[in-house]
């Protein structure tokens, strides 16, 4: 890098989120990089009715274990309850149960609630929450998951071999495909080189791209440019996780897991 040049300078940068977009976008522009978004997430939507009948029902249970796994998505359950004038009968059962939880988000969310959990992940992954929950049995116990945006069969699965009687998921958000012309502009963009870098927020974000390159026939070829000639920078530890399992080998990403220090760290990256 040239004297008084900055480290983003030259580089394009895709931002394949859909939050917080403009500040993503002023501080690559700060740093000297061009941003082009390309969400790869698409929309979340509610469940409104849905998760009426599924709180009612959750009250109704009294559960063992609730399991929280996204900040947003239990914000999404304690307020859907508190608009339909059930929030005491829905803190009370939560209150009543034993509660696992997975993100400092989700543990910060709680704590706004006046809750603690009873187990809490050791690394802000699905696996670092499983394996906190290993030596816990579930023998005839009844488990509710708050997931975000897409089901967790393992974790299921995990939580069944360990006895449970039934487990439960609620979905408050579910995740909508990315539109076709994004991924298809991207996947031109990668291929002709004009990509320098790839921002993921979310772990689908990973997922959804990765299934567009297996039915275009590039897959391949996509992780050959991850992990040569566009970096892949990951928002923290779960999405980081996605990666890895993708096959990405090389991966940059924050200790803080924020959206500003993932900016930071890719600049850092590109300056040495």
């Amino acid at each position: 890098m040239s004297k008084g040049s900055k480290p983003l300078s030259g580089k394009t940068i895709v931002i394949a989120g859909s939050r917080k977009l403009d500040e993503m976008s002023a501080l690559i522009e700060k740093q000297g990089g061009t941003a082009i978004v390309r969400s790869l997430q698409g929309v979340t939507t509610f469940k409104e009715q849905e998760m009426e009948q599924e709180l009612r029902l959750f009250i109704a249970n009294r559960p063992e274990w609730v399991i929280f796994t996204t900040g947003i998505g239990a914000k999404a359950l304690f307020d859907a309850a508190d608009r339909l004038g059930i929030k005491d009968q829905f803190v009370e059962t939560v209150q009543q149960s034993k509660i696992a939880i997975r993100g400092y988000k989700t543990y910060n969310f709680l704590k706004t609630q006046e809750l603690a959990p009873d187990i809490r992940d050791s690394d802000g992954t699905m696996k670092g929450l499983e394996d906190q929950l290993e030596s816990t049995t579930f023998t005839k116990e009844q488990i509710w998951i708050q997931l975000h945006g897409e089901p967790a069969p393992d974790l299921v699965q995990f939580l069944e071999a360990k006895g449970a009687s039934s487990v439960h998921t609620l979905l408050p958000y579910l995740n909508i495909a990315p539109e076709a012309d994004t991924l298809k502009q991207l996947r031109q963009e990668i291929q002709q080189g004009k990509i320098d870098a790839i921002c993921f927020t979310t772990a689908v974000q990973v997922r959804y791209l990765f299934k567009d390159a297996r039915e275009h026939g590039y897959e391949e070829e996509l992780r050959s440019a991850l992990n040569q000639g566009v970096l892949a920078v990951s928002v923290g530890k779960v999405t980081s996780e996605a990666l890895t399992q993708a096959g990405i080998t090389r991966i940059v990403t924050p200790e803080n897991e924020r959206m500003g220090a993932m900016i930071v760290e890719m600049a850092k990256y590109f300056e040495q």
